[in-house]
């Protein structure tokens, strides 16, 4: 917590959740506790998902300062938000912060902007603007991420496109600031990082065989599309000798049972527990091509010059699409087939997909958000 003594500083109260709110927030703390001449920091972690924002804490060598070990396993929405509610309240009543910096669209996102605004503190919204313009897809974030642009003071706004959205709401011109996505920031600095894979994933051969990195687990897709892509995967596996499926699985129960079931111990399909972020970072790089439902993935890829298939109806990173390195193909189970054979099969297809640029970053953003916070709030 800030001292009294500090009290000339700004007072910057961080809130994470999630793992992909840790890999973008990572590098902001510590852009700004670099500059302990102007800010003082509280990073408050909610543990929305425990063990994964544990692990890209120790990546950077940062730790929570409030920890309000809010999980509980196969949580309702509801319950999130209430437990977060009363834990938030506490911790904004006696930390006075002059902003809250919050990251993405997750309960977590939300229910801190809100208890923000009710202690009348600012809120700065990173990633702020991104919008499906479906309310059910992605459920719940795409209102989550809405309530909290109407609760943000300062909105940090990754690309133009995003910032089209802001404006096209009614948020001031002068609150909205494009800074790229800190998720570039996170990437780059890991692929200076040592990594070594661990079993089951340092017996894979890279070289002679191409490796399809899955990660599903959206709410919108549990049951039966969840279903259709683990069904999409088995047919593909099963046609294809030098084809090698590894899929770190979400410890969300919804999840776990789906794809234990329909794919476990299968030959040629790895069902492995998360992945640390820097081995995670190289597995992205290692792999021919990347079938998903996040959105960090998304963004993240291109550096990477790895091709992405969302699987997705919708997504609210339409870059991605737009510069060709993300497709959506949805949850069909024969759409999934025919497009990930369309990329193993066409080279020239494939190729099309690979960008020299990121249209999400340059990993500078952390700096342009810590420059933006120092002139409006020293």
């Amino acid at each position: 917590m800030a001292r009294q003594n500090e009290s000339r500083k700004i007072l910057v109260t961080v809130i994470v959740g999630t793992r992909p709110e840790a890999i973008k927030m990572a590098p902001i703390v510590h852009e700004l506790m670099g500059r302990s001449d102007a800010f003082s920091v509280t990073l408050v972690n909610t543990a929305q998902h425990r063990e994964m924002v544990d692990q890209v804490f120790s990546a950077y060598g940062i730790k929570a300062d409030v920890d309000l070990d809010l999980m509980e396993e196969n949580q309702s929405l509801a319950t999130i938000l209430a437990k977060g509610a009363g834990a938030l309240d506490v911790v904004f009543s006696t930390n006075k912060a002059d902003i809250v910096l919050v990251e993405g669209d997750t309960s977590t996102v939300f229910v801190a902007s809100l208890i923000a605004f009710y202690h009348r503190i600012d809120v700065g919204h990173v990633e702020a603007g991104l919008r499906s313009h479906d309310r059910y897809r992605p459920f719940p974030e795409e209102i989550n991420r809405k309530i909290t642009s109407v609760v943000a003071s300062i909105h940090f706004a990754p690309t133009e496109w995003a910032r089209g959205n802001l404006l096209r709401e009614g948020c001031p011109a002068e609150a909205i600031f494009v800074t790229g996505n800190p998720v570039v920031d996170s990437l780059l600095k890991a692929l200076r990082s040592h990594h070594e894979f661990q079993r089951p994933l340092n017996a894979i051969d890279y070289d002679a065989n191409r490796v399809i990195l899955v990660t599903a687990h959206r709410r919108e897709n549990h049951g039966k599309p969840l279903a259709n892509i683990c069904e999409a995967i088995l047919e593909i596996a099963e046609r294809n000798d030098d084809v090698i499926f590894v899929y770190p699985v979400h410890p969300n129960p919804n999840v776990q049972t789906v794809v234990t079931e329909l794919l476990g111990n299968r030959d040629r399909i790895y069902l492995v527990d998360p992945v640390e972020y820097v081995p995670f970072v190289y597995l992205m790089k290692a792999a021919y091509l990347i079938l998903t439902d996040s959105g960090g993935m998304q963004e993240e890829a291109p550096t990477l010059k790895t091709p992405v298939l969302v699987l997705r109806e919708k997504t609210e990173r339409p870059e991605a699409v737009e510069a060709g390195t993300a497709r959506v193909v949805g949850t069909d189970r024969a759409r999934i087939v025919d497009e990930v054979y369309r990329l193993l099969k066409n080279r020239e297809e494939y190729e099309a997909m690979v960008t020299e640029e990121n249209p999400f970053g340059d990993g500078r953003s952390a700096q342009r958000i810590a420059d933006i916070l120092q002139e409006r709030y020293s």
